[in-house]
């Protein structure tokens, strides 16, 4: 469902950034992981160093917002007690005035018995309340960037959130896959997501930044407090857990307030094993793109991690 508007009906509304952020090479954090972990080498797994080690993709994230995304008036960082060292140890920080940290605590008030928490399921379930949020605002992780220059109607026709994405079946509904055992994974949370609100399909997002609403979140929550809660209660991943902004695109197309757009404007990597002219390549091709994800970089041999990093740090400049 769709709806659409002339371009003198569209107003600009007032949008924030919010960016989730851990340093997993942090030994506090580690210490405090391992602490509720279920094993003593959580932090020697390779799902460990994908999801939280960081090689700086958070400053090259919010320099991308700060150059291609200007309208923006505010970038919310949610962590965990830490603070990026760009913000620290910078030599003109002024450029980061928009920029604020925000804890764990603070969008996890009233439900601190969940804290500590490793799971960015739970962290994206609350971060519609994040204090002062604007109502209209982007959600991205820290290794989703900007590549060219964005406006407001990239992301919002008037009070109307752009969803980018597919319809597609649930796993029920495909036979061969009726027998694949339960396991976590996006598709399954985006599916969990989509059957809270009866939905015979669901709208499958792909790694683009995510155009959300508050007054969404803060509708279905009031009136779902139990599910709200059951999804915060998990300190890890779990495969009864959905994604909060599936939950919420859902919401928006049951309810015809949103627009559906099938194009990505994405170029996105998960695997960095091709020869280093390939990325060069398609760095090229694709250099029109809105939106760049690079999931898992800390993986990229060293050779093809400089080249991207050099990449990142001219096209953010």
């Amino acid at each position: 469902m769709s709806m659409s508007m002339s371009v003198d009906e569209i107003t600009t509304p007032v949008i924030d950034a919010v960016v989730l952020w851990v340093d997993g090479d942090d030994p506090k954090y580690k210490e405090k992981i391992l602490t509720y972990s279920k094993t003593d080498k959580l932090d020697q797994s390779s799902e460990f160093r994908d999801r939280f080690s960081q090689i700086n993709e958070i400053k090259f994230c919010i320099d991308s917002l700060l150059k291609f995304a200007p309208f923006l008036r505010k970038i919310h960082i949610v962590t965990d007690n830490q603070v990026p060292d760009f913000l620290t140890k910078g030599s003109d920080n002024s450029i980061y005035k928009k920029v604020s940290i925000v804890d764990h605590k603070i969008i996890f008030k009233g439900y601190q018995q969940y804290l500590p928490t490793f799971n960015s399921l739970s962290i994206e379930t609350c971060m519609y309340r994040i204090p002062e949020l604007a109502e209209h605002f982007i959600y991205l992780n820290d290794d989703f960037f900007l590549m060219n220059k964005t406006s407001p109607n990239d992301f919002f026709k008037g009070d109307l959130p752009i969803l980018r994405g597919r319809w597609k079946k649930f796993y029920t509904d495909i036979f061969y896959k009726r027998f694949i055992k339960k396991r976590e994974g996006q598709k399954y949370w985006q599916q969990n997501a989509a059957r809270l609100v009866d939905s015979k399909k669901y709208y499958r997002f792909f790694h683009t930044p995510h155009a959300l609403r508050k007054s969404t979140f803060e509708n279905f929550f009031k009136k779902n407090e139990i599910i709200f809660l059951k999804n915060i209660k998990y300190k890890f991943r779990s495969p009864n857990q959905f994604i909060a902004q599936g939950l919420a695109n859902h919401i928006e197309i049951m309810n015809g307030t949103c627009i559906l757009e099938r194009d990505l404007k994405l170029m996105y990597f998960r695997s960095f094993q091709k020869p280093i002219l390939w990325y060069m390549l398609m760095f090229r091709i694709k250099s029109k793109c809105l939106f760049l994800g690079l999931q898992s970089l800390n993986s990229s041999p060293p050779k093809t991690l400089a080249y991207i990093i050099y990449w990142l740090t001219k096209r953010t400049q």
